[in-house]
């Protein structure tokens, strides 16, 4: 698999020009990342005209535009187009973010963009990250509830004031805009979690029905796998769902000083 490091995008080989679309009156530019490991080419940038009339308005919609009538070799992530599922994150114009509710006009102002996998990740194809080990750090946090008492007859009950408390954390969708976007993580991904995982794991830390709290920290309590972040606010800034996984890293400090009390 290539590694694909944002910083060194401007050394990537020139690709091939596709030709401009004959008739069209309005085209925006495309200069998109390309990799095959099926063959022994090195990363390179290929360039795609598309003509805005025939294509609708979001990046997804250019890139499957791109697919379906000029290059059917491109390779990249999709499915649900509403910004629900995250399959098709990656990085527009220096941003990371959802292909599918981003708009061509807001990261090509200048009547260009360029597209990249989500940064410094494996790359398995074109615009296809590897997110094997993002996915495993999301499970080693255990995302569910972990309970002694006997479950319920029905459902554990929550006060609306404890279930308010999970407004802005539940909402993650896995996308990984936010950990791609985090240079801790990118220096120390094999050992620092992430910002995506830890918004997770606070998120069952702080759930009332939850009652695996104690575990839970002394499972975080690490100097990688938590104390690797220093808010500088790029996961907050990234993510497509307005969420703050930073803020979130901060309480969980806050729960490990607290418990030192």
């Amino acid at each position: 698999m290539a590694e694909f490091n944002l910083p060194q995008n401007s050394r990537l080989t020139e690709g091939k020009a596709w030709p401009k679309p004959a008739g069209a009156n309005k085209v925006t530019e495309f200069k998109i990342y390309r990799w095959n490991p099926d063959d022994t080419a090195n990363p390179r940038t290929d360039t795609y005209y598309v003509d805005r009339d025939d294509c609708g308005p979001m990046v997804l919609d250019a890139l499957i535009w791109i697919k379906n009538k000029v290059d059917p070799t491109l390779t990249f992530r999709r499915s649900c187009r509403e910004g629900i599922c995250g399959s098709c994150a990656m990085n527009m114009d220096g941003k990371n973010g959802l292909a599918c509710t981003t708009g061509i006009d807001e990261c090509g102002a200048k009547g260009k963009v360029a597209i990249y996998p989500l940064p410094h990740m494996p790359v398995v194809k074109d615009l296809v990250p590897d997110l094997t080990r993002f996915y495993a750090q999301h499970a080693s946090i255990e995302p569910w509830l972990k309970t002694t008492t006997p479950a319920p007859e029905k459902e554990w009950k929550q006060a609306k004031d404890d279930r308010e408390k999970l407004d802005g954390l539940y909402e993650c969708i896995l996308c990984a805009c936010c950990s791609t976007s985090c240079p801790s993580y990118w220096w120390n991904g094999d050992r620092y979690l992430g910002p995506a995982a830890l918004l997770q794991a606070y998120r069952w830390l702080i759930d009332s029905r939850d009652e695996a709290t104690g575990e839970r920290l002394d499972d975080l309590e690490d100097p990688f796998r938590l104390y690797r972040c220093h808010t500088i606010m790029n996961c907050a800034n990234a993510c497509p769902k307005g969420l703050n996984p930073a803020k979130a890293i901060a309480e969980v400090k806050k729960m490990m000083v607290a418990r030192q009390v």
